[in-house]
């Protein structure tokens, strides 16, 4: 199909009278140098309604813009909130929200959306693809949710979608999922690569114009990650991920974040009532005994954005079933369960290049931070020789290739909240009060472990 010709017109800023040629003088109000370039182009797919004209864009110097300030609104759940950046959503954001199937993604989102409306007074557009309104009713009932300002929407098409919003203009736009949505601009199959990016691009530019939030959920792969165009991740300013770890508690974790750290974590314990804030996980992630610690075992001190998490360490070694040995983690990067163990191996003289090794974090919580190495590194030796760590012990510290314990952020932080929660004896690459000073890994060893007898 030949493209259709842009058409290029003039238009006075003070009265919006239009004509084909540029003028220094308006010949309908009189004024001067008020007539602007404007385009229409027909082969554009914009929400800008058919037959109107757009105002052409010029540059301008970055000095006179003025800064965005960060108007935000809470959404009444304080785990979401820090997640988004602390205080709440910013205006004229879009957020995706993925997670796997029947984690909670729809229960967060009508919790959110009752609270949001009660707290800041205002109207919530709730559109759903995937439910009727009957059940959706029926689960805000049973968490015993005000619905008086949620406004209720099941439907695919955009077109609907968007007369919507342009009458209500509610503060809060919730759409479950983005994957039902489609458009006859882009087909008629939902969910294809053309629709997603599409509707997409259309929902964020309209939120963009109005001073709205945009939350849409999404379908992920069987990886966890989010399924449809990576595209989809670059139009948005906040990329969420729902996971879990068992039955009741879910993790909520940004992966990208224009107005906020993605640093940060939270936590919710699915409950008869609805999911539930944590409100101190500090102790979560532990296993308290009763006499000595099993072998294999080690506890660490991590940070995840402004809170410190003890975690526990597990590890076990048995004899390789074939010629190729494997490392089976997903909780902690299999690459760096198999550099511990080579630094061992080389520094301590322990063989693990026989044994098939399995690393798992009490609680579920996945690791990626350096200060885990000497935990880690203590789990498998303790495995390894079947010696258990002293009891109350906490391991901070990156372990580098040559053995050497090298230091890492917040470690005072780190053994602060380790001594409140009652544990003796801190090893880390730093001194000061409290804390047992480790240079290498025998030193690691030499405190970590009962001598022989």
């Amino acid at each position: 199909m030949a493209k259709k010709k842009i058409q290029v017109s003039y238009k006075c800023s003070e009265c919006g009278f239009t004509q084909p040629k540029w003028l220094g003088r308006c010949p309908e109000c009189g004024s001067w140098n008020t007539m602007e370039e404007c385009i229409h182009d027909p082969n554009a797919l914009s929400s800008v309604a058919p037959g109107s004209i757009a105002v052409k864009v010029k540059p301008i110097a970055l000095s006179d813009v003025s800064a965005m300030n960060d108007d935000r609104f809470s959404t009444g759940i304080k785990e979401f909130d820090r997640v988004l950046g602390g205080n709440g959503a910013v205006k004229r954001s879009a957020i995706l929200l993925g997670g796997e199937p029947g984690i909670g993604k729809s229960t967060l989102l009508l919790q959110t959306a009752s609270l949001c409306s009660r707290l800041n007074n205002t109207t919530v557009l709730y559109v759903s693809g995937e439910e009727s309104a009957s059940q959706i009713k029926a689960r805000a009932d049973r968490l015993s949710l005000d619905t008086s300002s949620i406004k209720i929407m099941c439907t695919m098409r955009l077109e609907d979608i968007t007369d919507a919003v342009n009458e209500l203009k509610p503060s809060l736009v919730i759409i479950d999922s983005i994957q039902t949505v489609y458009s006859i601009e882009g087909g008629i199959i939902p969910g294809t690569v053309n629709q997603l990016k599409y509707c997409t691009n259309e929902l964020v530019g309209w939120v963009k114009e109005n001073d709205s939030v945009l939350i849409m959920t999404c379908h992920v792969t069987k990886d966890g990650n989010i399924a449809g165009p990576k595209a989809l991740e670059h139009m948005v300013d906040t990329v969420i991920s729902f996971e879990r770890n068992n039955d009741e508690i879910r993790f909520l974790r940004a992966y990208k974040n224009r107005f906020g750290s993605v640093d940060e974590l939270g936590i919710f314990e699915m409950t008869p009532a609805g999911l539930e804030t944590v409100d101190d996980p500090s102790t979560m992630f532990l296993t308290r005994r009763e006499g000595e610690i099993p072998n294999g075992v080690a506890v660490t001190a991590v940070f995840e954005g402004t809170r410190v998490f003890l975690v526990e360490i597990q590890a076990l070694t048995v004899p390789a079933k074939s010629s190729m040995t494997r490392v089976y983690s997903d909780k902690i990067d299999s690459n760096r369960v198999s550099r511990v163990a080579a630094v061992l191996e080389k520094r301590t003289g322990l063989r693990f290049s026989d044994q098939d090794i399995y690393i798992n974090v009490a609680g579920g919580m996945r690791l990626t931070e350096s200060a885990i190495d000497t935990a880690l590194a203590a789990s498998l030796y303790s495995a390894r020789t079947g010696v258990p760590v002293l009891k109350d012990t906490v391991l901070i510290g990156e372990l580098s290739l040559a053995g050497e314990i090298r230091p890492v952020a917040r470690i005072k932080q780190r053994a602060k909240t380790a001594a409140s929660l009652g544990y003796k004896k801190i090893l880390a690459p730093e001194k000061d009060e409290g804390i047992i000073q480790v240079c290498d890994i025998s030193a690691v060893i030499k405190n970590s472990f009962a001598a022989k007898k």
